[in-house]
């Protein structure tokens, strides 16, 4: 079967498959590799301090001479109030009192001492590192950074999860737009609304086709030629995936985490805001039970951030009970071998499909 062209030409790359930018997963390595396959690598720079975000740009340059695509969190912060103080604390208390029970015992970063970073200064970041392509998700940035990153010549690609989101990005002057089905691993990219839209991929992709021009890269359930095969048919021009990247060889989970890709089940895979704040498809475990109905969630970033010394203790005990594991729907054997030979074979066998 012949791939769809149009993303190709855009992106510069010999398939319109794009490695999705897991933010804590990917890394310069599985970037490189991706490269390597002749795909769009995405190196996930998340809301990292623009020095960090540097210093991966040019990690990754020195691992590949291909394009790649930089991804950013473009969100509202929301202002520290006296009410958002009295739940930090209580929050901080509740997880710190369950984790010491469990036998992990850590102190969470009090909210006087939490640093956020704003969007702005990784996109001059992004312009001073000559970037070509950046997506971004958790909404659209303002008009004038649109106006700047268009004068630098940057093609930009946004992240819907609806019809409404999809008529925005266009509307914004968008090069590309990645539709998120809900069966997509990792972070939502729901922006319009505060309640997630939770349609399903292939029901999302044909409504969102017939309601803008601009080209669409599907996300959501992909590990198969069929499956791009299926959203090709619906209206993709291009492919995003990111489980079936999960256990490679350049992914950035450990040994442990990956081992538990192997046992998980269909019931396992849950959507939650318990580590973040933000709803993400991921697998469940003892923490996200606990939290979830508790009242100590927190709005993004703050949860994420209160959340992250546990996540790292977590690590440092390979307790899979106290730490997030992004997972799609989509459940199959996670190769460990290298990015770049697990895309080689998915583009082999979509090019034999009839």
């Amino acid at each position: 079967m012949l791939f769809p062209e149009t993303i190709s030409k855009k992106l510069g790359i010999s398939y319109p498959v794009i490695q999705a930018p897991m933010f804590g997963v990917s890394t310069p390595e599985m970037v490189a590799a991706s490269a390597d396959a002749g795909c769009l690598g995405s190196l996930a720079l998340g809301d990292l301090p623009a020095e960090q975000c540097i210093s991966l740009i040019r990690k990754t340059r020195s691992l590949t001479g291909r394009l790649f695509a930089v991804n950013i969190f473009v969100h509202e912060i929301p202002e520290i109030t006296a009410e958002l103080r009295e739940k930090y604390a209580k929050a901080k208390a509740y997880i710190e009192a369950f984790a010491e029970d469990n036998g992990l015992s850590v102190s969470l970063t009090a909210l006087e001492d939490l640093t956020t970073n704003s969007y702005h200064e990784q996109i001059e970041a992004i312009i001073d590192e000559g970037c070509e392509i950046l997506s971004f998700t958790f909404g659209i940035p303002d008009e004038k950074s649109i106006v700047r990153l268009k004068e630098k010549n940057v093609l930009l690609i946004g992240t819907c999860t609806s019809v409404t989101e999809a008529q925005m990005l266009e509307k914004a002057g968008i090069d590309l737009i990645v539709v998120q089905g809900i069966e997509a691993g990792g972070h939502r990219g729901t922006f319009a609304t505060e309640s997630l839209p939770q349609i399903g991929g292939m029901s999302l992709l044909p409504q969102i086709a017939d309601h803008v021009d601009t080209a669409l890269i599907y996300s959501g359930g992909i590990y198969n030629a069929q499956t791009m095969q299926a959203a090709k048919a619906l209206g993709a021009e291009g492919f995003q995936l990111g489980s079936m990247l999960l256990a490679s060889q350049e992914s950035a989970l450990q040994p442990f985490e990956k081992d538990r890709l192997k046992m998980v089940s269909e019931n396992d895979i849950v959507l939650t805001r318990t580590f973040s704040g933000r709803y993400a498809r991921g697998i469940s475990n003892k923490y996200i039970r606990k939290l979830e109905g508790s009242g100590f969630i927190l709005p993004y970033p703050y949860q994420n951030k209160l959340t992250g010394a546990l996540r790292n203790a977590a690590k440092l005990r390979q307790d899979t009970d106290f730490v997030s594991i992004w997972l799609g729907q989509s459940i199959h054997d996670y190769s460990r071998q290298s990015v770049k030979d697990i895309l080689g074979k998915l583009i082999d066998d979509y090019s034999r499909l009839p």
